[in-house]
């Protein structure tokens, strides 16, 4: 893909999501330079519905904690959105984060690890309203790259508690 080919493909993303009474807040390409030129890789879109409903439910379980009254559905909801969004590892880890709610009434999942000297990894104790806080901030940001990687270890913790 090319330099005019790349503008013209993203002037008509911005026309449709534009058209769609969607409004965009942030749109992220990830370019490669390899020989033939540009490359298109990915994108992230981010609407501002969606960046607001995150951060009110953030806003809430850091006063409040786990038990914030209304989290699993605001968690289905913030889903919907991440749906439209179409990023399946946030929609996943929301729909796995609020079965874990529902069942555990707790969010004492084991996402963070740490390393020792020999390269073994364990798992970092954090108290149930931080760890819910933390993963929902790397939600906020599911585009950058190492919170991506985090999200994954967050997603295959929350798959192995549940089933």
């Amino acid at each position: 893909m090319n330099r005019a080919s790349l503008k013209i493909f993203i002037k008509k993303r911005i026309l449709f999501y534009s058209s769609k009474n969607i409004s965009v807040h942030l749109f992220t390409f990830v370019l490669e330079l390899s020989q033939n030129g540009l490359v298109f890789i990915q994108k992230r879109m981010k609407t501002e519905e969606g960046k607001n409903k995150l951060e009110a439910i953030i806003n809430k379980v850091d006063k409040t904690g786990v038990a914030t009254k209304g989290l699993v559905e605001e968690l289905k909801e913030l889903r919907v959105i991440a749906k439209k969004e179409e990023d399946p590892l946030v929609t996943k880890v929301l729909r796995l984060m609020y079965e874990y709610l529902e069942e555990n009434e707790a969010f004492d999942v084991e996402g963070q690890y740490d390393e020792d000297e020999e390269g073994n990894e364990y798992p970092i104790e954090v108290e149930d309203d931080e760890n819910l806080s933390y993963l929902l901030n790397l939600l906020l940001r599911a585009d950058h790259k190492i919170n991506r990687e985090e999200i994954k270890d967050y997603r295959s913790a929350l798959k192995r508690a549940l089933y």
